[in-house]
């Protein structure tokens, strides 16, 4: 009895919240059009083959590489949208070999520049995945949405020391055949103010050079421990680390770095331990690490955890209450895999909480395991975007269904909320155990897979023709009162070369069907499923006032009303309306459409801008202005300013077009 109980308190298995899940219905079109946004943040793009993907497109140089490919959520364009991304960090590695010398590794190639950021969904008709953020300097197609300071000073494999502030300009990103350069601006590091320390550096890291060099001044800065993790683990050593840093662009289009961190206990009374001896565990510390300035700040986001409160009372100034995170940050909080991995193997045979039951065995549960490059393995927890059942809308989840030991068939799934006030809830879905028929776990669904006669015919063509078949992560997505399945398939060259995603998999309880896209999938399982989807166009967008824009609907599926909001305090329910805008501003707008599908909104920010009569002149020195500015600037190296400048006299020569239009 205290086995259980303790084991189940020291994981925090003691808050699962368990409910049924009946698992009775058969998955129907209907279905799937009142869940559009759980279709359209279904993860189609495998992070391993993507990561060749990131670096064939998007590393631009030899220098620069995408070392690990993250999943978060964000609000883009007011929809919420599951997406994957990567930091472009440098790899000193890949210099050529004369230019390895000690100015250009420890001055000169400083930093990794930007990131790349690509939609879980979304396919070119190659199969490489849509960059919606990307380029050096960094473009993003979503307005609002830019990174202001692409800088990467500290990241997942940035191991080296460098020196900033030196006689010797920085490189910091490639423009054509030129190289633009910089100067650190951030704190962080040591200074490199007296000899003494030239010295004791020099010693530290076998260096005689720091000690000799003529490009370090008084004002240099020595960074080091910029390795993430490396980074987390000097500032609390007491704590153990993720293996997972996930890089966040803040509202201020800063990158940041979110690490989990973790307390810990061999000594637990009673509980059971795991292979490697840990007993008790708590997700009670976040850091955030600063990429341009490394800064380190470790929030407690389980304040009710002994171990932490027992480490803060130690060491008063090192932690920070989770309350004070900021909102832009809190926002990308993701419940670790890590821990809901640990969680998940303890779970296995610790949700029997009867001891009868327990010690005879009757009901133990495993992780059930996947195909992936014609292997099976273990099934990893995944991220999805979902409605959970009873709930109103979608959220960020991590979840993972379970198999009874010794069968295949699907017994349970539990999942960890991440978003907002539900973070680190933790919900267990369990399947009724008498039910026939029985419901397919992942493995039984990967059979069906191979006993398809239509998909083996179709990997045994691209086989004979040299290429080799991909089969990605098998996603098992809980929709109302069923489940769906999707595999996404890759192919590559007989070359090698980087893998295309080329057909999607889609299955349910008793169909199955492979396509080129997942939207033509799921209409082969259930025919020509309606997905509702709001859309609208303005025409003009900017004018002087007062501005008659007229609204078009451009929404998919079957409407039956729309609601407008025009931004102004004025709303219609017309289709097609026609808005006068009396008073100067910039107005976002919104349409809600309704129909037998569900209810879709669709919100385009600082959509219409309305401008007063000012004369030309004035407008056209108001543009000169912003570009002496926009070329100071530049000279200071703030892209983010130059940026904010260049876009200020677009907007600016769209009025004087319309003024003289008129």
């Amino acid at each position: 009895g205290y086995n259980i109980e303790f084991t189940r308190q020291a994981f925090a298995l003691d808050r699962i919240e368990e409910q049924a899940f009946p698992a009775e219905a058969e998955l129907t079109e209907a279905d799937i059009s009142a869940n559009p946004a759980t279709i359209s943040n279904i993860r189609l793009w495998d992070n391993r083959p993507l990561k060749a993907t990131y670096h064939q497109k998007q590393a631009l140089r030899l220098y620069y590489d995408f070392f690990d490919i993250d999943i978060d959520r964000y609000e883009i364009d007011g929809e919420y949208r599951q997406v994957m991304l990567s930091a472009r960090e440098l790899y000193q590695e890949n210099l050529d070999p004369k230019a390895k010398t000690w100015v250009n590794q420890r001055l000169v190639y400083t930093h990794g520049y930007g990131l790349a950021l690509s939609p879980v969904t979304e396919v070119t008709e190659e199969g490489a995945p849509i960059f919606h953020i990307g380029a050096i300097p960094p473009t993003s197609d979503f307005e609002g949405f830019q990174i202001t300071r692409p800088e990467i000073y500290y990241g997942e494999k940035t191991n080296n020391y460098i020196i900033v502030n030196t006689n010797t300009e920085e490189f910091d990103y490639p423009l054509g055949e030129e190289n633009v350069y910089t100067e650190h601006a951030g704190g962080g590091g040591v200074t490199l103010s007296s000899f003494f320390r030239k010295v004791a550096y020099a010693w530290q890291f076998g260096d005689f050079n720091i000690l000799i060099s003529a490009e370090i001044n008084s004002d240099s800065r020595m960074l080091y421990h910029r390795n993430v993790q490396e980074r987390v683990k000097h500032a609390a050593p007491f704590l153990q680390v993720d293996d997972d840093p996930y890089i966040v662009i803040t509202e201020e289009g800063r990158l940041v770095w979110i690490q989990d961190a973790y307390t810990w206990s061999d000594r637990y009374p009673y509980s059971e331990p795991l292979p490697d001896g840990t007993n008790y565990i708590r997700n009670s510390v976040k850091a955030v690490v600063d990429a341009y300035d490394g800064s380190v700040t470790l929030y407690v986001v389980e304040p009710d955890d002994p171990v932490v409160q027992t480490y803060w009372a130690i060491f008063p100034d090192l932690f920070t209450p989770g309350e004070e995170m900021p909102p832009d940050i809190r926002a990308h909080l993701r419940y670790p895999q890590d821990m809901f991995l640990k969680q998940a193997q303890v779970y296995q045979k610790y949700h029997m909480t009867n001891a009868r039951a327990f010690y005879e065995k009757e009901d133990p549960w495993a992780v059930p395991e996947e195909i992936y490059q014609g292997t099976a393995q273990r099934m990893e927890p995944y991220y999805v975007i979902m409605r959970l059942p009873d709930e109103e809308k979608e959220e960020f989840l991590l979840m993972l269904p379970f198999t009874p030991e010794k069968k295949k068939v699907a017994t349970a799934w539990l999942a960890a909320r991440s978003d907002g006030e539900n973070y680190g809830k933790l919900l267990a879905y369990l399947l009724p155990k008498a039910k026939e028929p029985s419901v397919d776990g992942p493995m039984q669904v990967e059979n069906r897979i191979e006993q398809d006669t239509d998909i083996t015919e179709q990997f045994a063509l691209w086989g004979r023709g040299g290429s080799t078949v991909l089969r990605g992560n098998l996603l098992m997505i809980p929709i109302e009162d069923s489940f769906l399945y999707v595999e996404p398939v890759f192919l590559q060259g007989a070359a090698g070369g980087v893998p295309e995603l080329k057909r999607v998999i889609v299955a349910t309880k008793d169909r199955i069907a492979m396509e080129q896209t997942l939207d033509e999938a799921l209409a082969a399982v259930f025919g020509e499923a309606e997905i509702m989807q709001a859309e609208f166009m303005g025409a003009p967008t900017s004018g002087l006032e007062p501005l008659v824009v007229q609204f078009t609907d451009q929404s998919m599926g079957t409407v039956a009303t729309w609601s407008w909001d025009f931004g102004d305090g004025q709303t219609s329910d017309e289709q097609n309306p026609s808005h006068t805008y009396q008073s100067a501003g910039i107005y976002t707008v919104s349409l809600t459409v309704t129909g037998p599908a569900g209810s879709e909104p669709e919100t385009k920010t600082n959509y219409i801008t309305v401008t007063t009569g000012a004369d030309i002149a004035d407008l056209v020195d108001q543009a000169r202005q912003l570009y002496d500015d926009a070329q100071s600037c530049l000279q200071a190296g703030d892209l983010g300013c130059y940026q904010e400048k260049i876009e200020a006299i677009a907007a600016l020569l769209e009025q004087i077009e319309e003024l003289l239009a008129e």
